[in-house]
């Protein structure tokens, strides 16, 4: 498939548009998105107007918001109106907030009536809650209806709605009662109520945290989760697909920060190079920060290094032995943070557990560093590499373990706190317990 597209790419680049709209013409929606998302602004805004209008107008509902944004930029008012009227609510609110607002209201003023009153809706909450994520357009079910009833209005409404395979059953006042499965409402017979099929729901509060109303609705396995307000009224349905959306850009968050990026929020190939630049060089600056603390300290211990120069040769196993029993922790518990396991008031036992994880660790790491520097450098020598390594990885455990707590009590993203900032604290106070016990070991 790879050459298929480097293919394309040729005839892009050679100008050849009647061969390049030909073959595009044999490629599925999932095909056409892969390849857009590989071109550059220019090329991606040539090949789109080349797509049939009903391919286009599936890619385009499937790309990222990023893309969305800058299709639209290169493409005439008539056709914007079409594109950002294809979409579903919640798609055309996160493509606007990718967008200036003045742009923005421009597109909101091409939509019909009904479209812009469901698109006000979503826009009216909060950014990063469910609410802002959900989608407005559902079938909602009267609990006293026959199922007859049910599959008449699902029949009548389903083609706007979000999905039909949850559908949320409320009472007289719209209070959430239940849900009840389209599959139940297709083998059942016509005169069942609808209040005698219906089963619990979990549902989730309109002002919730999106991630937290994601990763529930992906753990519990759901097809659809309905969004309540205050008093527990239906306003929308959150559907897994969104869900799934959600952790995926969440974690692409993480796997960046824990690597010191910024996430880039497209796809690889299309992101300009100054900003894939832009992503990295925050935390190189930071790194470089504590690099110079780093060699602060070797600059302190100086004369001990001078009397012991064998010491030097140990750095950077010490080093890269901290670092990495530190952001091995940060990684465990910023997941467990992630999925629910653990929260900020489970900290003494987060530290507890990483306090006997970096003993474990340390001294059986301690035990081969001692009989390996003690066989070649001594065995006094080994004595201190075996204690330091004891003691840097049970340190570094505890941190890396505390970080990622730190940040979610103070509101901040726990993957900042990892790699970056346990790097640079553990390389320094490392250094400092490694000199400090060869000073005590061998009187210098």
């Amino acid at each position: 498939m790879n050459e298929k597209l480097e293919d394309l790419e040729d005839l892009i680049r050679e100008e050849r548009l009647t061969e390049l709209r030909r073959a595009l013409d044999d490629f599925n929606v999932g095909d056409t998105v892969d390849f857009l998302e590989r071109l550059g602004v220019k090329d991606r805004a040539v090949t789109f107007r080349l797509l049939p209008k009903g391919v286009a107008v599936e890619a385009f509902d499937m790309l990222d918001q990023s893309l969305q944004h800058e299709i639209i930029e290169g493409l005439k008012d008539q056709d914007v109106a079409l594109f950002f009227e294809s979409l579903d609510p919640d798609d055309r609110v996160r493509l606007m907030d990718e967008m200036p607002a003045s742009i923005a209201r421009r597109m909101m003023r091409h939509l019909d009536p009904r479209e812009r009153s469901l698109t006000n809706i979503v826009l009216g909450y909060p950014s990063g809650t469910i609410g802002r994520q959900m989608s407005p357009e559902f079938v909602a079910i009267p609990e006293h209806w026959t199922v007859a009833q049910a599959m008449e209005k699902v029949s009548r409404a389903g083609e706007d709605a979000e999905t039909l395979y949850t559908l949320p059953v409320v009472d007289p006042a719209r209070l959430l009662r239940g849900v009840v499965s389209l599959r139940d409402l297709v083998t059942t017979e016509g005169e069942t109520l609808v209040v005698d099929l219906m089963k619990e729901a979990d549902s989730v509060d309109v002002d919730h945290d999106a991630e937290d109303a994601a990763r529930m609705c992906a753990d519990r396995k759901h097809l659809a989760v309905p969004v309540t307000d205050s008093e527990h009224r239906v306003v929308g349905i959150f559907t897994v697909d969104d869900a799934l959306d959600i952790l995926e850009r969440a974690e692409s968050e993480d796997a960046a920060r824990h690597g010191g990026a910024e996430p880039l929020h497209r796809p690889y190939l299309s992101t300009p190079v100054l900003t894939i630049m832009r992503s990295r060089v925050v935390w190189l600056l930071v790194l470089a920060l504590g690099a110079a603390l780093t060699v602060q300290v070797l600059d302190v211990f100086e004369g001990t290094i001078e009397s012991m120069v064998v010491l030097s040769l140990f750095v950077p196993l010490l080093i890269g032995t901290g670092g990495n029993s530190g952001n091995q922790a940060a990684t465990t518990v910023t997941r467990a943070l992630a999925l629910g396991d653990v929260g900020t008031r489970d900290v003494f036992k987060v530290l507890w557990r990483e306090v006997r994880v970096g003993i474990t660790l340390g001294a059986t790491l301690g035990v081969l560093g001692f009989l390996v520097a003690g066989l070649f450098y001594g065995w006094d020598i080994g004595t201190v590499i075996g204690l330091t390594l004891l003691s840097i990885c049970t340190l570094a455990a505890s941190v890396g373990g505390l970080m990622p707590l730190l940040g979610k009590k103070l509101g901040a993203d726990p993957a900042v706190f990892a790699n970056p900032f346990i790097s640079t604290f553990v390389d320094a106070t490392g250094l400092i317990v490694y000199f400090m016990i060869a000073r005590v070991v061998l009187g210098i």
